[in-house]
């Protein structure tokens, strides 16, 4: 037998044992399939057979060699075996971090505040027909890991009829059901089930749970406003109103038309009237109905269009607001559209507080400036800006397609939008201890622009400081652009055995060849 087939066995016969060894590991840890057990034991016997044929003069000292080459081997593998239990106990223990480029798993500031608010226990119960959702019962996880007061089960709505019968559920619906005492509320499980939507969805459940009641939001209409139900717009303007219109019904308002010019009042329920984008005046009878509905410890919004006629100048001027005529322009953020205004800039109040510790840039399609008036206000109204410029910006008076800061034109950081407060006696009538008006310098910020997360973020906390509700100023769960890989089990078992197996056991294997080889030299 030459010198050099001698050395190949004496390699085969290492690399027979370590497959030998490592085979429980591919059985019991990394696989768990017998297939790839098989295999291995059966190269390893293979390989063993080879070297007892190349050495089998040098038997009588086999024992001190199986020794030699078993223990060197057992050291490795024991070691492989402690990473591979490190790694476990890490998975089950240790805090995980969120890669992904959308943040998909990091929970939002609305989540958490609404969580740690949470003062008695709610249980999401999903009906499912089949294989459960791993994306909405991972969801449900990072729930429960906040808060232990959240809890989740899965129901076959055949084996639980009564369930069914109780929410009343239709065969083949995905729905999943909310519960907290004896409140409860519908959620879309296929939502649930969306990494884009899967929070926003159980977040905005959360908050309507909890709630006891929603807020009435009345729309004013019959003036050429943004319309609830829109009949001749564009699919485009259809899709979004009745996205705005969602989103304030997922956060438990109710949003509702209101045409005071036939109504003649203010609905007992409101807590808050809007008038967005309207293009013809409000009348006088109109404006004396929300200025007193104001006085009383109403509040207002006011979303304009640029060189609109609202016929609001008295109320507006006694609350200490005007809007200016002309086009704010910023070439700061985007030289080549001016008249879309970027800006991060924010005055310090609790509807901004949250965009400008979270360092967001609101966008302001087209807007009008604010003044904040300091004359012919009512006794006792304060006015602040809410959202300002930056300090290049200026009024274009005469709006062109590249416009240029003329001689004339006031320029610096002007205010977008803004807030006024009356406090108001006891008295009968009163509403609420508080008059507020907020004035917003653009109407798209309902529409066109209102999925921009961070304008969504600062039209709902508007609706929230209006309506009086401090726990929904906040950042909400952004809409997060689907950034994961969907792995089937069969695949991570294919990605577990390489990765913790078999390339561990070609590593160790390719090392004993190298160092045999260079020993029989």
């Amino acid at each position: 037998m030459s010198p050099r087939l001698k050395a190949w066995g004496q390699v085969a016969g290492a690399l027979g044992v370590l497959f030998l060894l490592t085979s429980f590991i591919t059985f019991f840890v990394t696989s768990g399939s017998l297939a790839p057990f098989f295999v291995k034991v059966g190269v390893g016997a293979v390989l063993t057979g080879f070297w007892v044929v190349t050495n089998g003069e040098r038997l009588s000292g086999w024992a001190r060699q199986a020794f030699f080459y078993s223990s060197s081997v057992a050291i490795t593998v024991a070691f492989v075996v402690a990473l591979v239990a490190v790694n476990v106990l890490v998975a089950r223990h240790a805090p995980s971090w969120d890669l992904t480029e959308k943040q998909v798993y990091t929970l939002s500031a609305q989540t958490r505040s609404t969580l740690a608010a949470l003062d008695a226990p709610v249980t999401a119960i999903a009906f499912v027909e089949g294989e459960v959702p791993e994306a909405a019962e991972s969801l449900f996880e990072r729930y429960h890991q906040l808060n232990a007061r959240f809890t989740w089960e899965f129901k076959d709505p055949r084996a639980s009829p009564d369930l069914a019968a109780k929410y009343q559920l239709r065969a083949g619906s995905a729905v999943a059901v909310l519960v907290r005492g004896e409140r409860f509320q519908f959620l879309d499980l296929g939502r649930l089930s969306s990494a884009r939507l899967g929070e926003q969805e159980l977040t905005n459940g959360l908050v309507r749970v909890a709630s006891m009641g929603s807020r009435s939001l009345y729309f004013l209409e019959g003036h050429g406003e943004w319309s609830l139900e829109p009949a001749n717009d564009s699919p485009e303007a259809r899709q979004a109103t009745l996205q705005v219109k969602r989103v304030l019904e997922d956060e438990g308002y109710a949003p509702k038309a209101l045409n005071l010019a036939l109504a003649r009042e203010v609905p007992a329920d409101a807590s808050a009237v809007v008038l967005a984008g309207a293009h013809s005046p409000v009348s006088q009878a109109e404006q004396g109905l929300l200025e007193g509905y104001l006085k009383a410890g109403g509040s207002v919004l006011v979303f304009t269009e640029p060189g609109a006629a609202l016929g609001l100048d008295e109320l507006l001027g006694h609350f200490g607001v005007q809007f200016e005529p002309g086009l704010v322009a910023d070439a700061k953020f985007n030289p080549d559209q001016p008249y879309g205004v970027v800006t991060p800039f924010f005055g310090d109040h609790p509807i901004t507080r949250p965009l400008s510790n979270a360092h967001l840039n609101v966008f302001f399609a087209s807007t009008s400036a604010v003044t904040l008036l300091r004359e012919g206000l009512l006794p006792g109204v304060k006015v602040e800006p809410l959202v300002l410029t930056t300090p290049y910006a200026w009024i274009e008076s005469t709006p062109t397609a590249h416009p240029t800061l003329d001689s004339g034109e006031r320029s610096g950081q002007l205010t977008l939008a803004a807030v006024a407060t009356l406090d108001v006696a006891e008295g009968p009538g009163r509403r609420s201890p508080q008059a507020r008006l907020l004035a917003f310098g653009d109407s798209e910020l309902l529409v066109g622009a209102f999925g921009v997360d961070p304008n969504r973020n600062l039209v709902m906390n508007a609706f929230a400081w209006a309506t009086q509700q401090p726990a929904k100023l906040t950042i909400r769960p952004p809409d997060r652009e689907l950034s994961t890989i969907e792995l089937r089990e069969e695949s991570l078992s294919t990605i577990r055995l390489l990765c913790l197996d078999v390339m561990p056991t070609l590593l160790i294997g390719v090392g004993l060849t190298v160092w045999l080889s260079r020993r029989a030299r």
